[in-house]
């Protein structure tokens, strides 16, 4: 700036933005429809730039540096590689400037101040209370999706959910929005009912699903109920961890799958409590939302770290036993499940410190 440079590029149309996840999320520019649009973001899945251009174009990233965006603009905005146009470089003097910082950036580094208090902005909201894993786990099928692939973008839209990002609450209103409008309703459903459960007022369809398995109310004070996702292989995409807690903000405990996309979406499922079962791919899964999926002795299997384990489903009147599997757990993993997620597991490591 203190060159001129900046005034110099926006006067030739340029736009400055400062360095931020905007690919990932969908918070970048736009172009406009049926415009050209050169992007090296590898994360252009439908709706993620706002629109729908009929040229996009992806680039290697070596032709989208600052000397080849320079090359391409000063050659009227044809394609061009930097070692494809003459240029003379001229020397700048770099000046770096701390005081923007010190005006604008809290340094609490080696002088915290443990009264002061911490005042929440106005779209800014607290984690809700995520609790340990149950002896026993109840699941209600909230959405079943038998796509090839589902993309973390349909799990949690990006776009207009970013001005959303610190309030969990209202961003899990967003969760699969695209793809089933109808899972926020139906976990918030479930949820109102586990509310109740907790209380000791068991909603009757609970009691009537434990009676068709054999067992009786006694079980409910130990079986913690919840939504559950079915996939055929979800998580591909960006590494957005909200496409798994926003489901552990709507009550959701488990997701279970032909085969995780990535395994950072896995880990992102783990983190936030929500179990990461797996099925074979020979299993048929010709099941509904509305169906429920009963997993009794949930809690030992976890801690005795078993890979397989039995569960009973129930649609209608016809209940069928399938296998669910939960494999390649770390002894840490393991332990972040049963403590109910991630925060639950560092809450608890402070307090025996």
């Amino acid at each position: 700036m203190e060159n001129g440079v900046s005034a110099r590029l926006l006067a030739d149309g340029a736009i400055l933005r400062s360095a931020f996840c905007g690919p990932c999320f969908g918070a970048g520019d736009v172009p406009a429809n049926n415009e050209f649009s050169i992007r090296h973001s590898t994360r252009n899945f439908p709706n993620r730039e706002g629109s729908k251009p009929d040229q996009g174009q992806i680039s290697f990233v070596a032709l989208m540096d600052a000397r080849s965006i320079a090359a391409t603009a000063a050659n009227g905005g044809k394609l061009t590689a930097a070692t494809d146009i003459e240029f003379k470089t001229e020397p700048l003097a770099y000046n770096f400037t701390k005081e923007m910082y010190e005006k604008r950036i809290y340094n609490g580094w080696g002088h915290p101040d443990p009264q002061t208090d911490l005042h929440f902005g106005p779209n800014i909201a607290d984690w809700p209370k995520f609790n340990p894993l149950a002896e026993n786990m109840l699941l209600k099928l909230a959405a079943v999706i038998h796509d090839p692939v589902t993309t973390t973008d349909e799990l949690i839209p990006s776009g207009e959910t970013s001005s959303y990002r610190s309030n969990p609450l209202k961003l899990s209103e967003f969760a699969l929005s695209r793809r089933v409008p109808e899972y926020v309703g139906r976990c918030k459903e479930i949820m109102k009912n586990e509310e109740a459960r907790r209380r000791g007022q068991a909603d009757p369809e609970l009691i009537e699903i434990l009676s068709k398995l054999g067992t009786g109310e006694s079980v409910l004070s130990q079986t913690e109920y919840g939504s559950a996702i079915f996939a055929e292989k979800p998580g591909d995409g960006s590494a957005r961890e909200q496409a798994a807690s926003c489901q552990r903000v709507l009550g959701g405990r488990a997701n279970i799958v032909r085969e995780y996309a990535t395994k950072r979406y896995r880990s992102n499922c783990i983190n936030w409590g929500i179990l990461p079962f797996t099925i074979s791919p020979d299993t048929p899964f010709e099941y509904e939302p509305g169906d429920f999926v009963f997993i009794p002795g949930i809690r030992k299997a976890i801690e005795n770290r078993q890979t397989e384990i039995t569960a009973s489903v129930i649609s209608g009147d016809t209940t069928t036993q399938i296998t669910l599997k939960c494999e390649n757990l770390s002894d840490k993993e393991r332990q972040i499940i049963l403590d109910g997620c991630l925060m639950n597991y560092y809450a608890a490591a402070m307090k025996k410190d």
